[in-house]
Formats: C-alpha cells, sequence, structure tokens
C-alpha cells in the first residue's frame, strides 16, 4: 500500500502564488519578513521584482496592500495568523473591509498545530475576526490540492478575501480534478445517522472518524466547508434534515468560528441538535503539533468518541 503524501497548506499557498504570477501580471506579493516560512519564498525566486518585503511591520503592509489595490493591482499579504489578523485587525477593518478593496490575506501558522511556537502564535480566534468584517469572504481549505483551488479562487474573486493554512503537512486526499468554488460546502461521505461539519486539517481527522464510526454501525455524513464566509447554508440545512443530528469540528475556538456559523444557520432554519468540537475557549500552550491535536481534543478517536455519545 502507498503511503499517504502529505503536505503543509502553506506550501500549496507559496506554489499557487507562482502558477497565478506566470500567468497574471498584476499580482504583488508582500510579506512581513517571513517568506521562508509563509513560502512566499517560492514566488520571491520566481518573481523578485513583485515580491515585497515590507519587514516587520505587518500593519503598514496593509496599508501598501490597499494602495496597491486602489491603482489595480491584486495584492496578496502574507504573515502569519496571529499577525495577518490579530496585529493587523484596525487595518484590515479600517483599509480593506470598509472600502472592499480587492486584497488577499494569506495567514499562515494558524490553529493549535503551529506546535511548539506555543500560545502567541497559535491563533485561535482568527476566523471569527475575519468573519465580523463585513464583505470579507473567509477560507480554511482542508489539503493541498483544495488550498491551490483556494488561493486561485481567491485571485478571481473581486474583494477581500482571508485564507488560513496551516505549518503542519497534512494528507491529501482530494484528487486533481476536484473543482473549488467559494461559498460552497462538499459531501465527501454520504451518511444517515449524523453530520460531521469540518474543515480545514480537521476534515482528515473526520474522515479517519467516519471509518471508525463504520466499524461500529454508525453511518456518519461527513462534510467538508472549506468557505466559512459566505457559508453553504443550503448543504448544511438538507444534511441536518437527513441526519437529525450535526457535530462540527474546527482547529478554532468554539467561540466565533464555523461551529458558530453553523449554528447560526440551524437555528434560524432547521431546529437540530449540535455538538461543537473545537479548542473550548482556551488558550495553547507549547508542544509537538500531533500531541497538542490529541490533547486538545483534536484527533480522530475523539472525534468517533464524542460522535458515538451524541448518537447514542
Amino acid at each position: 500500500m502507498s503511503e499517504v503524501k502529505k503536505i503543509a497548506t502553506r506550501d500549496s499557498y507559496g506554489n499557487a502564488l507562482v502558477e497565478l504570477g506566470k500567468a497574471h501580471d498584476d499580482l504583488i506579493v508582500l510579506d512581513a519578513d517571513l517568506a521562508g516560512a509563509t513560502k512566499t519564498c517560492i514566488f520571491q525566486k520566481e518573481f523578485p521584482e513583485r515580491h515585497w518585503d515590507c519587514g516587520i511591520a505587518e500593519c503598514n503592509m496593509t496599508g501598501i496592500a490597499a494602495g496597491l489595490a486602489t491603482c489595480g493591482k491584486v495584492p496578496f499579504i502574507s504573515s502569519f495568523a496571529m499577525f495577518a489578523a490579530g496585529r493587523n485587525y484596525e487595518q484590515v477593518r479600517n483599509s480593506i473591509g470598509y472600502p472592499h478593496l480587492n486584497v488577499k490575506i494569506g495567514a499562515t501558522h494558524a490553529g493549535i498545530s503551529v506546535g511548539e511556537d506555543g500560545a502567541t502564535h497559535q491563533c485561535l480566534e482568527d476566523l471569527s475576526l475575519m468573519r465580523e468584517i463585513p464583505g470579507m469572504v473567509v477560507i480554511n481549505p482542508s489539503d493541498d490540492v483544495e488550498a491551490r483551488a483556494a488561493v486561485k479562487a481567491a485571485y478571481d474573486h473581486v474583494g477581500p478575501v482571508y485564507l488560513r493554512f496551516g505549518r503542519l503537512a497534512v494528507p491529501v486526499f482530494h484528487n486533481d480534478d476536484y473543482k473549488f468554488e467559494i461559498g460552497k460546502g462538499e459531501v465527501i461521505k454520504e451518511g444517515s445517522d449524523v453530520s460531521i461539519i469540518a474543515n480545514g486539517l480537521m476534515v482528515n481527522e473526520a474522515i479517519e472518524a467516519g471509518k471508525a464510526l463504520e466499524a461500529k454501525g454508525i453511518n456518519a455524513e461527513i462534510i467538508n466547508i472549506a468557505t466559512i464566509k459566505p457559508l453553504d447554508e443550503e448543504l448544511v440545512i438538507a444534511s441536518a434534515k437527513k441526519t437529525g443530528k450535526v457535530i462540527t469540528v474546527e482547529e478554532h475556538n468554539i467561540i466565533g468560528g464555523l461551529g458558530e456559523a453553523v449554528c447560526a444557520c440551524l437555528s434560524e432554519n432547521c431546529p437540530t441538535p449540535v455538538k461543537r468540537i473545537g479548542v473550548n475557549d482556551e488558550f495553547g500552550h507549547s508542544g509537538p503539533a500531533l500531541d497538542l491535536l490529541k490533547q486538545f481534543g483534536l484527533s480522530a478517536e475523539h472525534i468517533a468518541e464524542v460522535t458515538e455519545e451524541f448518537v447514542k
């Protein structure tokens, strides 16, 4: 049996930028002294004149990107999620969101899986912050294929987009012919007993949990919701009506992220019992990424256990 290929979605980001750069001269990539980590160094090597290192000055980088957008360029600003969404929030809101400028935000090193960098860098609030900005599209892709497709879709979309990428290498389960569309979710596995809705690296964990549940006679529907905003409400409602119970799984604080987006949708349109799995409103800490995911209940084993109890 061949080994499953694993690629970090931050690498997908860098590679997708190069592909876009070859086709579009208006693409400008900005970084904040982290090109090696965010993988925009891949673009920098190919197009040095269109890669601008703004130094450790993320807020200034955001202002520069806003100016570029008003001149017809399509800038991608890049940094760790903690800085791209956290330190940068006022500038993203006022300089990009309020005038609805065509700026894309590539945020890497998101979530608890940043690992040894610890709580200060394990951004668990970014999706919530970005969802609150009117007109901001928010995407958290699950693997290399989807991440590359999401970057290209972000370029094609006119308006601000927040893209969330991870540091940890994750299994690639999509085929190369996978079609990504902003605002559309994906049914990975049909089911009838419970719906497991996930995004980011939690999608693969949900898939593995589904296999374990199937062995116990529980038929779980597995859904990938990469675009948190706009949410694919039609798919969420349809799945909830089919199974009657929903579990959400995210590498993010359970407050403000995927779980709350799904709960808001269902409470207004199709009241359904929902169980949220995520980081339970606490800070992370330093440690190996895989160990932390297990400790914080973000493993396939824990998802399967919670789901089995929820169904019964």
